[in-house]
């Protein structure tokens, strides 16, 4: 039995169309199973709660992108009753990039049925220690100050770019012509040129505090990528319960711009200024209140927030 959580509008429409595909191959097979779609923001958190509150073993599978397996996993009760599958079919999949699965939707399909290749991914947690409510994506009264991510984590520039995307129209329009990307591109480069270097204290594990005066972002990964495609932490793995860090701290607007596009092949540590760390647990304080996202998930900005690495959280099919 696999109950299976659909967004329907992934990729600008096209998730309903791999359902399509899909569905009558397991209805060929004679698969049980039970169909949930999404219609909105917050929908797969609600459905994750649902199918998971008895307390039973459960097999999901996940149809969409980064932020609808990122929506599930807000609503598991219990990891260790929970096997995930997932068809990758959003406009970044940098899960699916990292973990090399296949394109083709029924190929993919096959893969979860047989269940061949099922490993223990770890997954993050992020806690909000103090937040701003002021220009807060969400409706607060829905909002819980710990998030999981299944992908990474970050606060400043690479937030900055999520939230601008979240509310723009044109991330639509382009996707439908398969040119999303674009969007992200435009997006980055504009942040980059108003974005504030603002001061930031790092702590990681039980070391003493690091201090930069001046930080465009901090991306806390579990995987490589982030950002549809871009791999800031090209050390990272997703089962040795740590999280890699990638800080770029006072960097000019020129450097970042030569920088940035060297990040799609992971050669931007050679860049004075931007670090490669590692640890399981870490607390960042900024000097005023930025955007911090989740998979690419944004709710409000922050000056205060701890993440950590639990190992072996997750039973994903691969």
């Amino acid at each position: 039995m696999y109950d299976i959580i659909i967004n329907p509008a992934s990729k600008s429409g096209r998730g309903i169309n791999i359902w399509r595909m899909i569905e009558p191959v397991l209805n060929d097979k004679g698969i049980e199973y039970k169909s949930y779609f999404t219609d909105r923001i917050g929908d797969a958190i609600k459905l994750s709660e649902k199918i998971t509150s008895d307390g039973a073993e459960h097999k999901i599978i996940i149809l969409g992108g980064d932020g609808t397996v990122n929506e599930v996993f807000q609503g598991i009760y219990d990891f260790d009753k929970v096997t995930i599958g997932y068809i990758p079919t959003g406009s970044s999949n940098d899960l699916a990039r990292d973990l090399r699965l296949t394109k083709k939707p029924l190929e993919r399909l096959e893969q979860i049925l047989s269940e061949k290749n099922v490993v223990l991914k770890d997954i993050g947690e992020l806690t909000y220690n103090s937040y701003e409510i002021k220009d807060a994506l969400i409706d607060l009264k829905n909002f819980k100050p710990v998030r999981r991510f299944s992908v990474s984590a970050g606060i400043g520039f690479d937030a900055a770019v999520c939230a601008t995307i979240s509310n723009s129209s044109l991330k639509k329009v382009l996707n439908k012509v398969r040119l999303g990307k674009l969007i992200y591109l435009a997006t980055a480069l504009k942040q980059l040129i108003k974005a504030k270097r603002e001061w930031c204290e790092l702590t990681i594990d039980d070391k003493p505090a690091v201090k930069f005066a001046r930080t465009l972002f901090i991306a806390s990964m579990i995987h490589r990528y982030e950002g549809g495609g871009f791999m800031f932490c090209p050390h990272a793995s997703y089962n040795d319960g740590l999280l890699d860090l990638c800080v770029a701290g006072d960097i000019s607007l020129p450097k970042i711009l030569i920088a940035l596009p060297t990040a799609f092949f992971g050669k931007h540590f050679k860049f004075n200024n931007i670090y490669e760390l590692r640890g399981q647990k870490i607390n960042i304080k900024t000097a005023v209140p930025l955007w911090v996202h989740t998979d690419g998930e944004v709710e409000v900005k922050a000056d205060d927030i701890s993440i950590c690495c639990d190992k072996y959280r997750v039973k994903f099919i691969l």
